[in-house]
């Protein structure tokens, strides 16, 4: 994965990335508001010794900054320490002021610098002054040669001891800006992790590659989308109808030379949309001025008579073990050129029965009777009824909803159908999260017409206007040869 899609992951999981920086800014907070705050007392130091002459001082002051070195050492050592503390004892042990003390030294110079830190200001001053006494008569005593001559080695304090007026720590700034970095490098390094252990289909290129179909429709998600499913009405107007009006005509156009006339429409899973995908294919494509005839073949859990509110009771089935005529039971939805089969009575074997002759023998027939045939099928990995209705089509559409389906169960439902030589005409991303700039593009563009309203049937077979719908003698003229 490129720079770009590590970027992606990143945008995409941005809410990780806020909380861990909240996360990381409160602890600095907490941090700095909990942590004692704490002076610095430092001394200052110069280290000379006699010499004569331009050579000698040259030579001296090479020996000079060598021995600084050592001093620094020995700043912090214990035998300073625990004279420190014997000359004025403050409350700290010689541990505990070996560990507060700090030397630094200048490269070139023979000057030595001791810093003393503390919660107390007062006692940093006090505890600084005495050890740069201690320190002073310490490097004598070492410095001093046996025979009791003066030593070669002259400390001086140059300057201090002198305490900060404020806290040296803790600094609130600084603080918060490391806690915002080290939040803002987590957050990202979660949201990454995330994304790579996030196996669900998230965008349409993906869906592409795992599919090996082409992309031919991305379905944006709309909140009224769950209470008014079809594309009519006001909805006819939204973002979501017009792309699937281009599902329709990229549908159309797939393959010129040799057109789906029976379409199946499918999912890996229940509850993706398939249904809803086949009712609205088949009023876009209705309202083209296509004959669409719409097949309820989801026999185990049949919605396409309650999306349409049509009755349901007899149907598919019903045709398929001979009871009644397809004319008979095929009915008319609303003003268009659109009829539905219902699904039916419901079967104690619907995979044997949609794989039945019966079954392949309607189809054949259909097909000559209506432009189109949309099916709606059961679930590739729930069932085997979805392939078995597939395999007697011109072609699948496979229908994944954005963020619920993993790729791996994409992968097996488009696999289920090539292992038949099921001809995959392409996939549909459902409930896709859309760019604010497309939404925006359509807003701006559409042209606003009220559209004519639908005027679905009722379970009794009566329109909602109060006038008889068509009734069986319409349905049977319009299949005449099917009801012979």
């Amino acid at each position: 994965m490129d720079v770009l899609g590590y970027l992606r992951l990143v945008r995409r999981h941005w809410w990780i990335v806020l909380v861990t920086l909240m996360a990381a800014l409160g602890t600095a907070a907490v941090i700095t508001v909990r942590t004692a705050p704490r002076y610095e007392a430092s001394v200052t130091f110069f280290v000379t010794t006699p010499s004569q002459g331009v050579t000698d001082a040259y030579q001296g002051g090479l020996f000079l900054q060598q021995r600084v070195k050592s001093y620094a050492d020995l700043l912090s050592s214990d035998r300073l320490a625990q004279s420190v503390v014997a000359e004025n004892p403050l409350g700290l042990t010689a541990d505990q002021v070996q560990r507060r003390i700090s030397t630094t030294t200048e490269a070139g110079t023979v000057l030595l610098r001791a810093t003393f830190t503390d919660t107390d200001q007062t006692r940093a001053l006090k505890t600084t002054e005495t050890l740069s006494a201690k320190f002073v008569e310490l490097v004598q005593k070492v410095e001093t040669p046996p025979d009791g001559k003066a030593p070669p080695i002259k400390l001086e304090l140059v300057s201090g001891p002198r305490v900060s007026s404020s806290p040296v720590s803790p600094q609130p700034v600084r603080n918060l800006i490391i806690g915002a970095l080290l939040g803002l490098l987590l957050g990202a390094g979660l949201a990454v992790l995330r994304g790579l252990a996030d196996v669900r289909m998230r965008d349409a290129a993906g869906l592409q590659r795992v599919t090996g179909s082409p992309l031919l429709g991305e379905i944006p998600f709309e909140a009224g989308a769950k209470s008014a499913p079809l594309i009519v009405g006001e909805a006819a107007n939204s973002p979501r109808a017009e792309a699937v009006r281009k599902l329709r005509t990229n549908l159309r156009f797939v393959d010129v030379h040799e057109p789906a006339r029976v379409i199946a429409v499918t999912s890996a899973l229940q509850g993706e949309g398939k249904t809803t995908m086949a009712c609205n294919t088949a009023i876009a494509l209705a309202e083209a001025g296509w004959r669409v005839l719409l097949i309820d073949a989801d026999l185990r859990r049949p919605k396409v008579a309650d999306y349409l509110g049509l009755d349901g009771g007899v149907g598919l089935t019903d045709v398929l073990v001979g009871d009644v005529q397809v004319g008979d039971v095929v009915q008319r939805w609303g003003d268009k050129s659109l009829l539905v089969l219902p699904s039916g009575s419901a079967p104690p074997n619907p995979s044997e029965l949609l794989g039945s002759k019966a079954m392949a023998d309607l189809l054949v027939a259909l097909r000559e009777s209506a432009d189109i045939v949309v099916i709606d099928t059961a679930p590739l990995l729930a069932v085997t009824d979805g392939v078995v209705v597939a395999v007697q089509a011109d072609g699948a559409l496979l229908v994944t909803q954005q963020g619920r389906t993993s790729r791996s169960q994409v992968a097996a439902a488009a696999r289920a159908l090539h292992s038949v030589s099921v001809r995959l005409l392409g996939c549909v991303l459902n409930m896709a999260k859309v760019a604010k700039a497309d939404a925006y593009q359509y807003e701006a563009y559409k042209v606003v017409v009220p559209p004519a309203p639908a005027v679905p049937t009722d379970r009794a077979g009566v329109r909602r206007g109060g006038h008889a719908a068509d009734g069986v003698g319409d349905r049977t003229q319009e299949l005449t040869r099917l009801s012979r």
